[in-house]
């Protein structure tokens, strides 16, 4: 999402974006014609057909086009790593000597690097990754992203500029009943790094009356899982599950006292700016890339990633109800002026400028 509004809005401000993508659509397809550009939503974009059906996603037919006109262009531009369009685009574009900029959205954490596949991840990082980002300028999305890419790539240039998000900004909403108890929400996909695991270990110590809504999808294994911990920790009583929600999710945010993300990783996190959007606080935890943000502006709590930290910020927070009406009413301006598209897309063309300069 964040990936299209920028190309959108560049092109919205007069720039010239093309995008170079894959067919890939989860483990099958787009029913689109490889190879053939089309217009979508003002920007250019050409899809080529993937011979593995997995996360590599190996185009050959990306990278050739890559080399044929990597020179036509003043900047490459590539999203995340860890895949073979990334890592290989970045090789072909170096190769033809055109500045390339890489933005690893989270992919060159810590903890990507230490939850799965770390060995084969330090190889490749080792031996071709490291020597190819040496050579990038690198977009981070977070001050504690671009610290950790800092330490990590010492000598690079690193641009630190903000994800664009889609806000419902012209939706008002009615101010929600007060309820006699705290309404929690977890609004996020359900996987390992997002922490719900901890959550659902907090609860157990929560004293205050509470309802969580769990608001997500994920593998339905691990679903499963979580359920089952739930129910073993006693607490499945307080907990709504309602899946994938996207049309309403913004009424759902308002319609909440408290949004809960308490990742063990997250580079960024764009629903921590959807719920303050509509006035709804947030705790999250400190390796949440908005943490610096949240607590500035005094927009919400930070916890530590685990049990009870989470439960003691809870148990806290009930009783802060003057601090919760507080940011339901400032937190929507804050995000509106912060996160405005014409102000956002103006940060990306001086970066980009500055690539150039350099």
């Amino acid at each position: 999402m964040s990936v299209s509004i920028l190309a959108e809005q560049l092109v919205n401000a007069g720039e010239l974006v093309n995008i170079y993508t894959t067919t890939a659509n989860g483990k099958g397809e787009l029913v689109v014609q490889p190879g053939e550009q089309v217009m979508i939503d003002k920007v250019n974009v050409t899809y080529f057909h993937r011979i593995t059906k997995d996360h590599t996603h190996l185009s050959p037919s990306l990278l050739i086009k890559t080399w044929r006109t990597a020179r036509d262009y003043d900047v490459v531009h590539i999203h995340a790593w860890w895949n073979l369009v990334s890592v290989l685009s970045c090789l072909v574009a170096l190769m033809r000597k055109v500045p390339v900029v890489v933005s690893p959205r989270g992919t060159l954490s810590n903890y990507s690097f230490n939850n799965r596949n770390n060995r084969i991840k330090g190889l490749i990082h080792s031996w071709l990754g490291k020597p190819l980002l040496s050579k990038c300028f690198i977009h981070t999305t977070s001050k504690n992203e671009y610290d950790v890419l800092k330490a990590m790539l010492p000598g690079n240039t690193i641009f630190n500029v903000p994800n664009f998000i889609k806000l419902d900004i012209a939706e008002t909403f009615s101010p929600i009943q007060p309820y006699n108890h705290l309404k929690l929400i977890f609004f996020s996909r359900i996987e390992e790094k997002k922490g719900l695991d901890l959550l659902l270990d907090a609860l157990i110590l929560v004293q205050t009356p509470y309802t969580l809504t769990i608001a997500g999808d994920g593998n339905p294994d691990y679903v499963s899982k979580l359920k089952q911990q739930a129910l073993t920790n006693g607490v499945a009583g307080h907990i709504n599950w309602i899946g994938f929600q996207t049309d309403d999710k913004f009424k759902l945010l308002h319609d909440h006292d408290l949004m809960i993300l308490p990742s063990y990783d997250e580079n960024f996190g764009n629903v921590v700016i959807e719920s303050l959007s509509v006035g709804t606080p947030v705790l999250i935890s400190e390796q949440v890339g908005l943490a610096d943000y949240v607590t500035e502006n005094n927009l919400g709590w930070l916890c530590k990633t685990n049990a009870a930290s989470i439960s003691e910020a809870i148990n806290a927070i009930a009783n802060k109800k003057a601090d919760i009406d507080q940011i339901k009413k400032e937190a929507p301006l804050k995000i509106k002026n912060d996160f405005d598209y014409r102000n956002m897309v103006q940060k990306y063309i001086n970066m980009y400028t500055q690539i150039v300069a350099k």
